[in-house]
């Protein structure tokens, strides 16, 4: 049975954690609702242009003139799974749940013969991944210095899986992410951005292109891909802070509920001790 002043020094270490464990869900609180206004400002600019795309996608068909980004290069043997986590934890399971969405493509990728690549985007994914397919690794990008993510950062990452397509390493490229819904809830997402793939009916507007929609094409695709990636890189960033102040929200009631179990605990011991002390005063008196 542990001891009075063991049991305070618990009791003591144990706010002290909470102490921070709530600054911690303060932090994220503020950094979320920056983190969620840029995700939703995102979101109108890359259904636009998808849509757009599209249309003309549409128009195009995958023919011989359609642009390799659309139509592919003709093999679906090499796969690039571009997969997107934090650089920090403390974030619930947000990293976990990408890790596994990977994972199980990954697996089933390899299952089905085709050569698995994987180009991590923050640390913690890397972590995970590095046991069971660490041989698959072909590059790692480093975003811990970046405090706020731009859309530099992701046509850095648009370029080098572009080049890796347009060199032959890689025919189809899928980027994996939590899309933002809620404080509690984020969605684990698969998304393949090479070849360009558009869910849904396209809807051919009734317009005369010029130059050709081909041309128009070329020169939209490689900016759909990082305006993808960029979109997936604002709408993880919203999703870890409400997984990280779900997350230090929870630890902070655990250790408020922990707080109570040991103060009661060690009042407990104490009065007992208190109680033993007075028997013994007690009985030594009466053997006088």
């Amino acid at each position: 049975m542990p001891s009075l002043k063991d049991l305070k020094n618990r009791i003591g270490s144990v706010k002290n954690t909470r102490k921070i464990t709530k600054a911690m869900q303060m932090v994220a609180a503020a950094k979320l609702r920056r983190a969620q206004e840029a995700a939703e400002a995102a979101r109108p600019f890359a259904e636009r242009m998808t849509a757009v795309m599209s249309a003309l996608a549409a128009g195009v068909g995958t023919g011989e003139n359609a642009p390799k980004l659309l139509a592919g290069n003709g093999k679906d043997q090499v796969h690039l799974l571009v997969v997107m986590t934090s650089e920090r934890g403390l974030c619930g399971g947000f990293n976990s749940s990408i890790v596994k969405l990977a994972r199980v493509r990954a697996a089933e990728l390899a299952a089905a013969g085709k050569t698995v690549k994987i180009l991590t985007v923050g640390k913690k994914g890397r972590e995970q991944l590095k046991r069971d397919w660490g041989n698959a690794f072909v590059g790692h990008v480093d975003l811990s210095e970046v405090k706020r993510v731009g859309y530099a950062n992701a046509q850095n990452i648009a370029r080098e899986v572009m080049a890796a397509f347009e060199a032959g390493e890689a025919d189809v490229v899928t980027i994996f992410y939590n899309r933002f819904q809620s404080v509690i809830s984020q969605i684990p997402t698969a998304q393949q951005v090479i070849p360009a793939k558009f869910e849904g009916e396209a809807t051919t507007a009734l317009y005369d292109y010029e130059p050709s929609e081909e041309a128009i094409l070329a020169d939209l695709l490689p900016r759909g891909v990082a305006t993808q990636i960029f979109t997936a890189l604002l709408e993880n960033g919203a999703s870890e802070q409400g997984a990280r102040m779900s997350a230090m929200d929870n630890a902070t009631r655990n250790a408020g509920d922990m707080i109570n179990r040991l103060t009661i605990q060690y009042n407990r011991s104490r009065q007992a001790a208190i109680t033993k002390e007075l028997i013994e005063i007690i009985s030594g008196a009466e053997a006088l």
